[in-house]
């Protein structure tokens, strides 16, 4: 029987294209707001696009969301993967719009990249590296590669540890984040074609 994956629906953008994506690769996806069948799935997603401010606020606004969340993967240790600005609710704050806190799952914050070179464009939008760190236990998971990017703000991990995967556009940025059960990408898996449906796929093998 497939495991039941929760991709996390809270008025977030891309749902519909992250679950005809885990769809494509076979997973059973419930898309769903509802705490009890988030505590009951095998694996949880959490999407995300548009600024970390308006992303938290519609995730903390759903009653019970937050606390089935943590209570299915930081209690119950349920493989958990956080896309774009999923990953980036992992930190312990957003600075987009004022200063917003997160989930605190991986200690650090979301900032604006920063423009070192006048021919950097932010956002950081196209086709770039996957380039693995090597002290990561989560590359069963992630491998290198392309992926397509979409982001204006960035995050910048306290722990040098939970850093799986860097990018670069004029610096390095983080490109994947992880500990324990918990993975989150900046990329969109969505979006990147073989190199990100071969992701999803080894997602729901995923055994940490």
């Amino acid at each position: 029987m497939a495991e039941a994956i929760a991709l996390i629906d809270y008025g977030a953008g891309n749902l519909h294209s992250v679950e005809n994506a885990l769809k494509a690769v076979g997973a059973k996806v419930a898309v769903t707001a509802d705490p009890d069948v988030v505590r009951a799935a095998d694996r949880i997603v959490l999407p995300g696009v548009g600024s970390f401010k308006a992303c938290a606020e519609g995730l903390k606004s759903i009653d019970g969301l937050v606390e089935a969340m943590t209570e299915r993967v930081e209690i119950g240790g349920a493989p958990f993967l956080g896309i774009c600005v999923g990953m980036q609710l992992l930190a312990t704050r957003g600075l987009e719009h004022g200063e917003t806190k997160g989930l605190n799952w991986i200690a650090g914050e979301v900032e604006l990249i920063e423009k070192t070179d006048p021919a950097i464009k932010v956002p950081h939008m196209g086709w770039n590296d996957v380039a693995l760190t090597t002290h990561v236990p989560s590359h069963d998971l992630l491998e290198e590669g392309e992926a397509y990017f979409l982001h204006s703000y960035h995050f910048t991990v306290s722990d040098p540890h939970h850093i799986a995967a860097m990018t670069d556009h004029g610096g390095g940025l983080v490109a994947a984040v992880a500990r324990d059960t918990i993975v989150g990408v900046q990329f969109h898996p969505e979006k990147s074609q073989a190199y990100g449906l071969a992701l999803l796929e080894r997602f729901l093998d995923w055994r940490p």
